[in-house]
């Protein structure tokens, strides 16, 4: 559907790495500006004259839409809002639409991939013959890392929507009893534990639900403390669900078996981190790729289409505001 509406992509890059096809977003509008990058000082200059804008993670908070007389709808291609000002945009009449499901399988064998690991010990087996080690072994085999088997040990996960429910299928084929944890904030159901009666049960632990003032460091020490010695911790949620510094200190002490983290409190982690420190034992970090496939970035071009085709049809999709 071809129209008259001018559209700007403020972080292109965010989303397109040169591979993929974004004719069905193309065919959207009568243009499609893309910018590699844009600094909050040239924002209300690339929007003038903008009937839509698309962002994945370019700031638009009231000051910047109220300079922006012509926007009519705000296309996040993401699904975290936490970039628009949601009443600002209701206020000037803007609709604002997000992408919603499109990186499950993505995420879902991320996550695992991430307790396989901890639980194989792979990087620390990788390292290990890289070094030569095993080259100098007097046995054919080298197993100077305890490796864990999943078949048999329980799973405790926060967050059973679409997301959560994958990450538990995939962990049930692997032999695991998932137990539902209930996420602070939301109404109690019976077919969900309670926070400290979960941890003390599970030999993992993964997250999959937002991050809000109920969830923000949920998990901290006294949380840690509850897990089994040897338990494996894994976020490819939000950072900032759980307590950084007492996930470190959870490791170096030894109580956790490993901990796996796609995400940090503030990305990118420029001024530090606790969790980046050279010295915390059995800890692998992944810089926010969880979602990142080929497949899941297209399947946002197909979203993006979409919402953009009911908005000028006159219907809502994926709306948020």
């Amino acid at each position: 559907m071809t129209n008259t509406h001018r559209a700007v992509f403020l972080d292109h890059p965010s989303l397109d790495l040169g591979d993929l096809d974004l004719s069905p977003l193309r065919q959207c509008f009568n243009a499609l500006q893309l910018y590699t990058d844009t600094t909050p000082a040239n924002v209300v200059e690339r929007l003038q004259g903008a009937s839509v804008v698309i962002s994945n993670k370019i700031l638009l908070n009231a000051d910047t839409l109220a300079q922006c007389p012509d926007l009519k709808l705000i296309l996040i291609a993401a699904t975290g809002t936490n970039n628009v000002d949601l009443e600002a945009a209701r206020a000037h009449g803007m609709v604002v639409a997000n992408c919603q499901g499109y990186g499950t399988p993505s995420v879902a064998q991320h996550t695992l991939m991430l307790l396989l690991a901890l639980a194989t010990r792979v990087i620390d087996y990788q390292k290990a013959v890289c070094a030569g080690e095993w080259q100098t072994a007097k046995q054919f085999c080298l197993l100077d890392f305890p490796i864990v088997e999943l078949e048999g040990k329980t799973l405790g996960l926060f967050g059973h929507g679409e997301l959560g429910s994958a990450v538990a299928k995939l962990a049930e084929a692997f032999g695991m009893r998932v137990l539902l944890g209930q996420i602070p904030g939301r109404p109690a159901r019976p077919d969900r534990l309670a926070l400290n009666e979960l941890l003390p049960q599970v030999d993992a632990v993964t997250f999959h639900c937002p991050l809000n003032e109920h969830t923000h460091h949920f998990i901290g020490a006294p949380q840690l403390a509850l897990l089994k010695p040897g338990a494996f911790v894994i976020n490819t949620a939000r950072g900032g669900m759980i307590d950084e510094q007492a996930l470190a200190d959870a490791l170096r002490s030894g109580h956790l078996g490993g901990a796996a983290t796609d995400v940090l409190s503030v990305e990118p982690p420029r001024d530090g981190n606790p969790l980046l420190a050279a010295d915390i034992p059995r800890l692998i970090i992944t810089p926010h790729s969880a979602w990142g496939s080929r497949e899941a970035r297209q399947r946002i071009v197909g979203q993006l289409s979409e919402n953009a085709q009911a908005f000028f049809n006159g219907t809502a999709l994926r709306v948020v505001s």
